[in-house]
């Protein structure tokens, strides 16, 4: 087995092959968005391409049979997508490590980063001289304030007013189109003239 690597502060450094737990990726990505239901794995492909440098390729595996249009190829630039079918994840994964270190050696393997929380493939791929990192350092370069979207045509939230009040579309249109006097209204004229000297007995006209 090669030596442990150390974890590394930015785990993407020297990193040529970024492979990813994705049944884990997914399961971490529900609990971030409050237990919403597990992302279909097509959601993540164009996301992860995204956030990770166009050099770095990128290898998603999920446990079970391949779903419909993703059958262990490459689906986008530098994206490919496996699944273990009879086999796990995390066997596939090791698989994929054993095979660069009996091509490439320890130089090749510490190119590898791991993405899992699962605690016996991090420790199997460090033990086979990859590199890991958790869930949570992808999550935060997907960013997990925008992991639950809302869904396109949610209404506009209403307009806040003074106290709390809502909004009565009547008055609004009327102060839109300004203030007219209607019925029993008062009309403004101005301030009244004083009858002029010397115009008789001072008293107002009827």
């Amino acid at each position: 087995m090669a030596p442990m690597p150390q974890p590394d502060r930015d785990p993407l450094a020297a990193t040529r092959r970024l492979l990813i737990d994705g049944t884990n990726l997914l399961h971490a990505i529900s609990k971030a968005a409050g237990g919403a239901g597990a992302a279909p794995p097509a959601a993540l492909i164009g996301r992860l391409r995204g956030v990770i440098p166009a050099p770095v390729a990128i290898e998603l595996v999920f446990d079970g049979p391949p779903e419909r249009g993703l059958r262990n190829e490459r689906i986008a630039s530098g994206v490919v997508v496996r699944y273990g079918g009879g086999r796990t994840a995390d066997s596939v994964i090791l698989t994929m490590i054993e095979d660069v270190r009996l091509v490439d050696g320890a130089d090749g393997t510490a190119t590898l980063l791991v993405v899992t929380d699962d605690r016996d493939l991090r420790h199997g791929s460090r033990l086979r001289g990859a590199r890991t990192a958790g869930s949570a350092w992808l999550l935060g370069r997907l960013g997990s304030g925008r992991l639950a979207s809302p869904s396109i045509g949610n209404p506009r939230p209403p307009r806040p007013v003074a106290g709390g009040v809502p909004n009565d579309p009547a008055r609004e249109e009327a102060e839109r189109r300004g203030w007219t006097p209607g019925r029993g209204a008062t009309t403004k004229k101005g301030n009244p003239r004083k009858a002029p000297k010397g115009s008789g007995t001072g008293r107002m006209p009827p």
